[in-house]
C-alpha cells in the first residue's frame, strides 16, 4: 500500500515547522536576558566564593608573621655564580657573496 501526500498535509506540516521555529525565536528573545542574569550571578557567587576560600586560607599565614610593614625578606639563598671559562673556541667566520 503506497499513501500519496497531499498538498495540504505537506502545507500543514512546513506552517507547523514554521510556527514553531518562530515561537522559539519570540520565546528566546523574552526569556534569554532573563537566562543570562541567572546564569551571571550562579558564576559571581562561585566566583565570590573561591576568592573567599583562598582569602581566608592566606591570612592566617600573614597573620602569624611578625614581620614589620616595609621589611623585606628574602627566603631564598642565592646559588653561586660560577660560570664556567672553558665554553669553547670562538671560531670567526665571513660572509660569502
Amino acid at each position: 500500500m503506497l499513501q500519496h501526500a497531499s498538498f495540504y498535509g505537506v502545507f500543514r506540516t512546513i506552517l507547523i515547522i514554521l510556527l514553531v521555529w518562530y515561537g522559539i525565536k519570540i520565546l528566546s528573545r523574552l526569556f534569554a536576558p532573563a537566562l543570562m542574569r541567572y546564569v551571571a550571578k550562579k558564576a559571581e557567587a562561585k566566583f565570590g566564593a573561591q576568592f573567599g576560600q583562598q582569602f581566608n586560607q592566606r591570612q592566617p599565614q600573614q597573620q602569624q608573621s611578625t614581620k614589620n610593614e616595609g621589611e623585606t625578606v628574602i627566603d631564598k639563598v642565592p646559588q653561586s655564580n660560577t660560570s664556567n671559562k672553558n665554553v669553547g673556541e670562538y671560531v670567526d667566520y665571513e660572509e660569502i657573496d
